[in-house]
């Protein structure tokens, strides 16, 4: 009769591993069932490659809707590696048994499972509930039984028993699975939530899944069976107390399947964490491969929390903090006294901290906090061997990188370009392409004060979710640059606005993609011949003119763009005067942003003629007709241009701030002028008087309306500039009192002239 002994584990507990090691290794059994989706069991060998280093995770996804797709993290640490990897150093067969993945999506479709981003329900934390609640009343989403075996032990924090009951005892080991089961089969018992609870439902289904295959295991006539599952479902796997076959065959009839694929991903420690949003995460990942680690013997001799307390002592010194080795000694002391004190078998991380912040850090919890991520938490990213299933698309940007040699890091870095280098301008154009695709391997972040055009600067960081990104953008090519071309492509055809038409064009130089520049001009040039308002017009000509002014640091030929942009400003010219009348103030303000925005494209292109524009602006300027935003900004341009003098602009605003003129209107020409730089009104005597003298003259009532235009116009500027101005407005003579204000009364304020002259030690002549 074939023996079947029933693991229950904590996912990624390392005190969980080790036993499960032991148990294996006593045990012996020929047949070891891990749980998991039976899809892992054609990716399952491959975690006997050398080349496969955890953290890493089965990624099981929908091929035509990537974005439906579960994770199932492992460490080192975890109980399911440790089985798997004994059963293949073995030779003993192993499988995962579980409701199928297809039956799982199918649902999840359907609405009858709830959804989830990474190891959904497959992987439930024992330490607490999913975070759901019922529909039908607000007891928890499933009964924490941990929490419960924690209390009725006298421990208030479930984490804390889990770790002293299981993760640091180190007796019997199938003795300990056995009590334990017992007792979760205790708690299941008492479970009274009814049979259409949404977990109870799942859970059924899962565990009905997993008896089937257990069932056919048994028929096989293996010697013995171990089985390696959560802790919660190991009473209902122990064969003794199984239902009829018929029960749960009636439980999986009709499920709903669909097509899956599945491979190996790399992970990262940092996403193992709870903090995470990872639902059967652990506290401290870092912490528990310490344990692990040091439990299976690969530190012999040392101590847990001496080795841990080095590692502190050696992370704070990296940061250029004192830790010294006698403080090291002391520490570890206390963290044994404080195990005592606390009724704890050794030190848990708990203690050690207390220690390290007391001994090592004086008490402050600031130097803790600088290595927590990289030790509490660690900063592992995996790797799986090139032999495991991907899409095209993702085996093309492994071997770039590999050329590349730039190796994914799970730790987040700035990295600085020079593009005049080869290499480093091959991968600019990399991290272009994978970001107009969606994977945001690197966000672009400032180059600082550099204003080359040679130098770029990104923050990186390598996410385990950005794997479903490339194997959803897998469906656009089979290298990043046919896919990113690919999607340039269809995403020029669908985007009617100019703006991010133009944009599109400048990222497709960026990402060095002649066949997507070709499909975004041609597109391009169709719409500009079409687009009658000015505005849009506008706003395209920046991007155009970047790429015209960068291309050639790229090699890129951007004759077919110089010709929309010729065109593209031909157009806007003509149509800017009359585009410019009749706006109201919301729409004035992008009229106005529109020609800084084309300003600024046009300054790049020195051999572009001007002549018109500056026509189109003057005749924007000259007229009363036009709102005073727009004016005054065309007023402004034209006079950084050197096409209107000073003494003309001091006349035009002299003009629109005169009592005839509307004050929100003045305020708003007042903006267009001087707002941005501040050098008009500093270096121009003339024009601060005229605006010191309306401001003083502005009623008010009125006053109240115009502030807020005011405040955002001088707000901009510097406060050194701010004190520039304030301090030349008093030296304009008798402006500042203008209005029916008194002057100061000097003889009443004698007295207490007087008393501060006293404070400040002057002397004091009466």
């Amino acid at each position: 009769m074939t023996e079947v002994h029933v693991l229950g584990i904590r996912h990624h507990g390392p005190g969980s591993a080790h036993s499960v090691a032991e148990a294996l290794a006593a045990l012996r059994p020929d047949l070891v069932l891990v749980e998991g989706p039976p899809e892992l069991d054609q990716v399952i060998p491959l975690l006997s490659d050398p080349e496969m280093v955890p953290p890493v995770a089965g990624l099981i996804y929908v091929p035509d809707e990537p974005r439906l797709a579960s994770f199932y993290p492992m460490a080192s640490f975890s109980p399911e590696w440790v089985a798997i990897r004994w059963a293949l150093s073995t030779g003993a067969q192993v499988r995962a048994i579980d409701l199928p993945a297809a039956h799982t999506f199918a649902l999840r479709e359907a609405g009858d499972v709830p959804p989830s981003d990474e190891a959904p329900a497959e992987e439930e934390p024992l330490l607490a509930d999913d975070g759901g609640s019922s529909s039908a009343d607000s007891r928890p989403y499933r009964p924490d039984a941990i929490g419960i075996l924690a209390r009725a032990a006298g421990y208030s924090d479930a984490e804390r028993w889990w770790e002293d009951a299981v993760e640091h005892r180190h007796s019997d080991p199938v003795e300990r699975f056995e009590a334990l089961t017992e007792a979760i089969a205790e708690i299941r018992a008492a479970d009274d939530r009814p049979a259409h609870h949404p977990d109870v439902l799942e859970n059924n289904r899962r565990e009905a899944s997993m008896r089937r295959l257990l069932r056919a295991a048994l028929r096989e006539g293996h010697a013995r069976i171990a089985v390696v599952c959560g802790a919660y479902h190991a009473p209902a796997l122990v064969p003794a107390h199984f239902p009829p076959a018929a029960a749960d065959n009636k439980v999986l009839a009709g499920l709903p399947k669909t097509k899956i694929a599945v491979t190996w991903v790399p992970w990262t420690s940092g996403r193992l964490s709870l903090a995470s949003g990872y639902g059967a995460g652990v506290t401290a990942p870092g912490w528990y491969q310490h344990l692990f680690t040091h439990w299976m013997g690969k530190d012999p001799g040392t101590d847990v929390s001496t080795t841990w307390l080095v590692r502190v002592a050696r992370a704070l010194r990296g940061e250029n903090l004192d830790a010294s080795t006698a403080s090291v000694v002391e520490a570890t002391r206390m963290a044994d006294a404080l195990a005592t004190v606390r009724g704890r078998p050794s030190p848990g991380l708990a203690e050690l901290d207390d220690a390290a912040q007391a001994v090592l850090c004086d008490g402050s919890p600031l130097p803790l906090a600088l290595v927590h991520r990289e030790l509490t938490v660690g900063l592992e990213l995996g790797s799986v061997p090139d032999s495991a299933p991907t899409v095209p698309l993702a085996a093309d940007l492994a071997a770039t990188q590999r050329r590349l040699r730039w190796k994914p890091s799970a730790m987040e870095e700035v990295l600085a370009l020079d593009l005049r280098k080869p290499a480093q301008l091959a991968r600019s154009v990399l991290l272009h392409r994978l970001a107009l695709l969606g994977v945001d391997w690197g966000i672009p972040a400032e180059t600082g004060r550099t204003l080359g055009t040679f130098k770029e600067a990104w923050t990186l960081q390598w996410k385990p979710e950005l794997a479903i990104a490339v194997v959803e953008a897998g469906r656009y090519g089979t290298t990043v640059a046919a896919a990113a071309s690919a999607y340039v492509a269809e995403r020029a055809r669908e985007d009617a606005n100019l703006g991010s038409l133009s944009g599109l064009l400048a990222n497709c130089l960026l990402a060095d993609l002649p066949e997507g520049i070709g499909a975004v001009v041609s597109v391009l040039a169709e719409r500009t011949a079409l687009q009658q308002d000015v505005a849009p017009l506008l706003e395209a000509v920046a991007p155009l003119a970047r790429t015209c002014r960068y291309g050639n640091v790229r090699g890129v030929d951007v004759t077919g763009v110089r010709m929309i942009l010729d065109t593209t400003v031909v157009r806007a010219c003509v149509g800017l005067p009359t585009a410019c009348a009749g706006l109201d103030d919301e729409a004035a303000d992008v009229m106005r942003r529109a020609i800084d925005s084309a300003q600024h494209g046009l300054s790049l292109v020195p051999d572009l003629p001007l002549d018109d524009w500056h026509r189109a602006l003057s005749a924007v300027a000259g007229s009363d007709l036009i709102h005073g935003a727009v004016a005054g900004r065309a007023t402004r341009l034209l006079l950084d241009a050197g096409l209107v003098e000073p003494d003309q602009v001091a006349a035009r605003l002299s003009r629109r701030l005169s009592v005839a003129t509307p004050a929100r209107e003045a305020a708003a020409w007042l903006d267009g002028v001087v707002s941005g730089d501040a050098t008009l009104l500093i270096y121009d005597p003339r024009l601060l008087q005229l605006v010191d003298r309306w401001v003083a003259g502005v009623d008010d009532e009125t006053f109240d309306d115009v502030l807020p235009l005011l405040r955002r116009t001088f707000s901009a500027f510097s406060e050194p500039e701010r004190r520039e101005i304030g301090e030349q407005v008093t030296r304009i003579g008798g402006s500042v009192q203008a209005g029916n204000e008194d002057l100061p009364d000097l003889a009443a304020a004698g007295p207490a002239v007087r008393t501060m002259a006293r404070y400040l030690g002057w002397d004091v002549v009466a």
